[in-house]
């Protein structure tokens, strides 16, 4: 996975006026290290207002290079210049990381509460989930942290394999989500960012709620067939999801030409809510199918 300089550490500038990004990246790419440049534009003229650049090379040396391109004095009137080190931004990305472990450990959680039928594993499982949260964020080094987190996350699942097969295929499909989007944001060659990470996180939230619906339709009614209660579900699911899709989109389309951050916030939740109707409705739904039938 390709990564910015928010999580590899770098050199972020802003320089205000109209400014070609595929000039300065073909005549500066060979002196400053990793550039990529990209243009803010006026929302509704789509005049161009600045250039932001990224660059590995530190913010001295960076300046000394531009101010000697562009043949003026770069202020903090026509300009700015952010430096995040690479041991801070390692240790951010791998703070995240952690942060997505233990969000998919207590959604699993919640999903096993919902589901499950063993009040005492329900505890146990719960009481697993927090303590090893709080040791993870609060007690060990960070590189251990995502080792025992993913342990005490293969615990759960485990427990829910032989316990609540629902509670497992709400959890595979939320996963495959991640999965998916993450592989096609490589695809698409896109840098992530921590905005982009948070939107994983917000992505897990998305992709369980159609999933839980799914289930509570088909395994806690009994009204109508089998067929006839995963179509009822899927007919009120898939509107959930395809507004929340248009909303996203549309919201993607406003920011795209101003902000990096929430543009890849709203790509990858837009990405996410696509591949969530596969997975609920093909992953999910022929799981759950499979389990009522094998039960009956």
């Amino acid at each position: 996975m390709k990564k910015d300089i928010s999580l590899t550490g770098g050199t972020s500038i802003t320089i205000y006026g109209e400014i070609s990004p595929e000039q300065i990246e073909k005549d500066l790419s060979s002196i400053l290290e990793e550039l990529s440049a990209r243009k803010i534009s006026d929302l509704i003229t789509q005049e161009q207002k600045a250039i932001i650049l990224e660059t590995k090379t530190s913010a001295d040396d960076a300046r000394i290079i531009l101010e000697d391109y562009f043949g003026y004095k770069l202020t903090s009137e026509n300009s700015s210049f952010e430096f995040t080190g690479s041991s801070l931004s390692e240790s951010f990305y791998a703070q995240l990381v952690l942060a997505i472990i233990v969000a998919f450990s207590f959604m699993g959680w919640v999903v096993f509460l919902i589901f499950g039928k063993n009040t005492k594993l329900k505890i146990l499982v719960g009481f697993l989930v927090f303590i090893g949260a709080l040791m993870s964020f609060f007690v060990l080094p960070p590189n251990v942290s995502i080792v025992f987190s993913l342990i005490v996350l293969i615990i759960s699942l485990l427990i829910y394999f032989i316990h609540s097969i629902p509670s497992l295929a709400v959890i595979i499909s939320a996963f495959a989500d991640i999965i998916m989007t993450l592989a096609m944001v490589d695809i698409l060659g896109m840098k992530m960012s921590s905005a982009g990470i948070v939107a994983f996180l917000m992505l897990i939230g998305y992709s369980v709620d159609t999933d839980i619906l799914l289930t509570t339709r088909i395994l806690k009614r009994s009204e109508g067939s089998l067929n006839r209660r995963m179509f009822g579900a899927f007919k009120t699911g898939i509107t959930m999801t395809l507004t929340s899709f248009l909303a996203v989109f549309c919201a993607l389309l406003v920011v795209k030409s101003f902000s990096i951050t929430l543009t890849q916030i709203f790509t990858i939740l837009s990405i996410g809510l696509i591949f969530d109707l596969l997975n609920t409705w093909i992953t999910n739904a022929s799981l759950l199918k499979w389990y009522v039938e094998k039960k009956k």
